[in-house]
């Protein structure tokens, strides 16, 4: 299927719109959660952490989730593809793991909005919880504005796929290409090298953060 330029540009639009609706709700997250994490006042930490769970679960989540589905429309239904550049691939991937790490650090939002209901919480209560929270939200930043880069600058060119299909509909291939993208190849594995161990470390400290709470 491909789309006419008038739809191409509507599904554009509506991709970019809930991707930049996803990075400000989660730059959002982050004010909230070094309010909640720095502020010596329990009222205005309580108030960060209960606009946590409301920020996160009524935005974060279905923004996040409407940037991905949306994503898949102009990627699939264009001469773009999906797996044919690296850059999309790459940013594709980040947004699939980074909804992923998401939905499973919900569940420390939740506890922490939950705790913060008490009325006998106060500003040094789970220090160990309230400084993940901010981990993760700088985690999850730097992966969008990662992912935002990479729309921009379009890195590394074809894919061997891509290159596969190129030469099956008949377009002139540069006899520089396979070089080109050879000598790209550490630099692609660099980027999804550190993509990966940033989305393992948020992973981690969730992990770990749970098991420690439970001994």
């Amino acid at each position: 299927m491909t789309l006419t330029p008038r739809l191409r540009k509507a599904a554009l639009l509506v991709h970019v719109a809930f991707s930049v609706g996803w990075l400000g709700s989660v730059a959002v997250y982050l004010v909230l959660a070094v309010a909640g994490l720095r502020s010596e006042d329990a009222l205005v930490a309580r108030s960060a952490y209960l606009s946590m769970e409301l920020v996160g679960w009524c935005a974060i989540v279905p923004l996040s989730l409407a940037a991905l589905a949306s994503g898949l429309v102009p990627s699939l239904a264009t001469e773009w593809g999906l797996f044919r550049h690296y850059w999309i691939t790459v940013k594709f991937f980040a947004a699939s793991a980074a909804s992923l790490v998401l939905l499973v650090h919900m569940r420390v939002v939740s506890q922490m909005s939950g705790a913060a209901r008490a009325t006998t919480f106060s500003t040094g209560d789970f220090g160990g919880l309230r400084i993940q929270l901010v981990v993760h939200a700088v985690g999850g930043l730097l992966i969008l504005l990662g992912a935002t880069a990479l729309s921009i600058y379009k890195p590394w060119g074809l894919t061997p796929y891509g290159l596969r299909r190129r030469n099956e509909q008949a377009l002139s291939v540069s006899d520089r290409v396979p070089s080109l993208v050879a000598g790209q190849g550490r630099s692609l594995y660099m980027l999804f090298g550190g993509i990966g161990i940033v989305l393992l470390l948020l992973l981690l400290h969730h992990l770990l953060g749970d098991s420690l709470r439970h001994h």
